[in-house]
């Protein structure tokens, strides 16, 4: 019923969180996937065409920045449609669980929010089973599962940034091609809009946002992780035009 994608099998495998066939941000993603399975990264999935997969890796090579020595960092988790309710998330989460503990690690630790947030795990899931609030920042709350009573948190470098600035990563395929209508409409406008582009772990461990997939800040202030279209970005940029 499920199963990993790997460094064998991900050239012809779908990719959950994409649908699309083989276009540039598909391909994207797969590079970035790549690179983290050699690091450790498990991409387990239920073996159908839909979104219902648990990705995560050691806390060591996450693209977040947070501390969690020794412990696994479920970088996505998604369970979506008709595929709810049917024990899915349950049983992508208990072999995250059971992976970690079997590599020895001290826990489990997740990216997630006070309330619900475009992109992240559902907080009040993760409580249900036993997370517990490690850190906070901005809009964001670091949820852990210790296994031997150590608190991961968050690294000293998040917080604000400076100017408009928009970080983002390949971590999910649909960011170039929503970076790229961003930023045309930035120039169009003469609107300046700084684009970083995170491709490292290094880079990634030392941003200023939590969630470095996509984020957004206007004025040095975070504002969303939502991955914006044309109209929601005009929308947003608008009283500073």
């Amino acid at each position: 019923m499920y199963k990993n994608i790997t460094l064998d099998n991900l050239e012809h495998e779908h990719v959950c969180c994409s649908i699309s066939g083989k276009d540039t941000g598909l391909m994207l993603k797969k590079e970035w996937l790549k690179e983290r399975i050699k690091e450790g990264l498990v991409f387990r999935k239920l073996d159908e065409r839909a979104k219902i997969f648990i990705e995560y890796l050691p806390s060591e090579s996450a693209f977040a920045p947070v501390e969690a020595p020794n412990y696994m960092y479920i970088n996505c988790f998604w369970v979506s449609g008709k595929f709810k309710k049917l024990g899915h998330g349950k049983a992508l989460l208990d072999h995250c669980i059971e992976d970690a503990k079997e590599k020895g690690k001290s826990g489990v630790v997740v990216l997630s929010s006070k309330k619900k947030m475009p992109f992240l795990s559902d907080p009040k899931y993760l409580k249900s089973y036993g997370f517990k609030t490690a850190d906070k920042a901005l809009d964001y709350e670091l949820l852990y599962l210790t296994f031997d009573d150590s608190k991961p948190k968050f690294k000293s470098c998040v917080g604000q940034a400076t100017g408009h600035v928009l970080y983002y990563s390949n971590q999910c395929p649909h960011t170039h091609k929503y970076v790229k209508l961003v930023k045309k409409i930035a120039e169009e406008l003469e609107f300046p809009l700084e684009i970083i582009h995170i491709q490292t772990k290094e880079e990634a461990q030392n941003a200023p946002c939590p969630f470095t997939t996509y984020s957004l800040y206007l004025n040095g202030q975070f504002v969303t992780n939502e991955i914006l279209t044309e109209k929601k970005f005009l929308e947003l940029i608008k009283p500073l035009i």
